[in-house]
């Protein structure tokens, strides 16, 4: 644990674009192999806004990761934040439960958060508007969804009390999981059912992809499953009756534009449709 601790208290910037490239690029491949809903698309053409998306992430988050930096330098310098204020605790231990409180407020509050006030889902909008989910759509944020993302985490550091590598950690399993969930790819309902006692599945991620309430507004964790069962948003459907994108943006083609992606935050809101029987 402490070399694992070490390597991302100092990760290179390159090792995080590994991480990035490396995982869009495996999950691509498989989604080909074994794909979960065979979608008649052109994939580059598909994958053009939400890359975009991915860029503009990666360009706000290096731009303001010195906030990050120098609240976790400051935290631990001041022995500040939750995990810092408990007894003394084995270092495997201090660092899971930092990665696991992280998740909370960098993954699930923030998505909750998007979903119940109005302005902030006009912006969530953008991922959601997407009819072919699949790995490329993990990091489909507008920038200012970046932003607020962010702001989420550095919150969440702060409280926290994390360390660097501990943020780092956590934001490398926050990008995988969000690659894998978003993936298109088709695996056993009885290998996802056991992977959702403990971490966000593929399957159970996609309900929240679902153009309907209730589903929409369910299933907001990233990496681990718990937040939503005890807080009670997690939710189960047949996979195979999902529909993607929203049903109050139902227009496809609008939704592939960059241009009409960009304006999307701006927008007026739109009250959702009625719950949907499934």
């Amino acid at each position: 644990m402490e070399t694992l601790y070490t390597y991302f208290e100092t990760i290179p910037s390159m090792h995080r674009s590994l991480i990035l490239v490396g995982g869009i690029t495996f999950f691509w491949i498989l989604e080909g192999s074994v794909p979960l809903f065979r979608f008649d698309y052109k994939k580059w053409k598909h994958a053009f806004p939400n890359l975009f998306f991915t860029f503009t992430t990666i360009l706000i988050n290096f731009t303001l990761a010195f906030l990050l930096l120098k609240t976790a330098d400051w935290v631990q310098a001041n022995n500040f934040g939750f995990i810092n204020w408990l007894p003394e605790m084995p270092l495997w231990l201090y660092v899971t439960l930092g990665v696991v409180l992280l998740d909370f407020f960098g993954a699930y509050l923030a998505h909750y958060t998007e979903h119940k006030v109005k302005p902030l889902w006009m912006v969530h909008l953008v991922h959601h508007s997407d009819h072919k989910v699949d790995t490329t759509t993990a990091n489909r944020h507008h920038p200012i969804e970046s932003i607020i993302r962010f702001a989420f985490t550095l919150l969440g550091v702060f409280i926290v009390g994390t360390p660097i590598a501990i943020v780092m950690l956590y934001q490398s399993l926050s990008l995988i999981f969000t690659q894998l969930t978003h993936a298109n790819i088709k695996i056993s309902p009885k290998v996802d059912k056991f992977l959702r006692y403990f971490i966000v599945s593929p399957d159970m991620h996609k309900i929240h992809h679902h153009h309907k309430l209730p589903y929409t507004d369910a299933n907001y964790g990233n990496i681990f499953s718990f937040w939503d069962r005890l807080l009670g948003t997690y939710i189960e459907m047949d996979r195979e009756k999902i529909v993607y994108g929203v049903d109050t943006f139902p227009d496809e083609v609008k939704n592939s534009s960059l241009k009409e992606l960009l304006k999307q935050p701006f927008q007026g809101y739109r009250k959702p449709t009625a719950v949907e029987e499934i």
